[in-house]
């Protein structure tokens, strides 16, 4: 996060927000299950296991749904080079509007699976996107590695470094939390077709990338 330039670090909050977004909507429509924190499916996976089988099915394929966006992502992401960041964002716009349509259509886990396709293969837009290793170093739909490096830059703060180097990470982590506390109101008001304001987010963010290409991290 550190190494990337304003622009990208606002993007990178946007795509939290948008993250928390879907999310929210995921926990809501699935009864307790997420689309993109993946830590808490895992758990939810392993106690299916000891109590539940269907939660169980239901968590592993999620997981399942959100790597196969992940190497979906990286594959399409190679062949894109340089445009790696507005191509995979719009594979993302794509997931999103092939969920709302499926949404009246299809069971929810149908529907969820194809928005975890797409949470996974969001991780692949930013910094690690644009390396060019193909290694994701920042993630933007789980956070717990987040708190960790606010805590970290604090601590750094605190023994007289870098006074500010927390605060980027503090909004990526403000992006998730805001965002999730929008879709679940919003899905209060329109139940799935909630998932269309995601698409139309994920559209936006396509076209501003497409016309402001985003600067490659500095190596570090």
């Amino acid at each position: 996060m550190t190494s990337l330039d304003t622009r990208s670090r606002l993007l990178a909050a946007a795509l939290s927000a948008l993250a928390g977004f879907v999310d929210a909507i995921g926990f809501l429509g699935t009864g307790g299950f997420f689309v993109s924190f993946m830590s808490g499916n895992s758990t939810r996976l392993a106690v299916g296991v000891a109590r539940n089988a269907a939660f169980a099915a239901t968590a592993l394929a999620l997981v399942a749904a959100f790597v196969a966006g992940v190497m979906i992502a990286a594959l399409i992401g190679q062949r894109a080079g340089p445009r790696r960041a507005p191509v995979v964002l719009l594979l993302v716009t794509a997931l999103l509007a092939l969920a709302a349509i499926l949404a009246p259509l299809a069971p929810p886990l149908a529907t969820f699976a194809v928005v975890a396709v797409a949470m996974g293969a969001i991780n692949m837009i930013l910094d690690g996107a644009l390396d060019g290793k193909g290694d994701v170093r920042l993630g933007v739909t789980y956070m717990t590695g987040t708190l960790v490096r606010i805590g970290q830059r604090l601590a750094t703060a605190l023994s007289g470094g870098d006074r500010w180097a927390w605060a980027p990470f503090l909004l990526l982590w403000l992006g998730l939390v805001a965002g999730a506390i929008t879709g679940a109101l919003t899905f209060g008001w329109l139940g799935l077709g909630t998932l269309w304001i995601a698409t139309g987010a994920a559209a936006l963010m396509t076209l501003i990338v497409l016309r402001h290409p985003l600067t490659a991290p500095e190596t570090r």
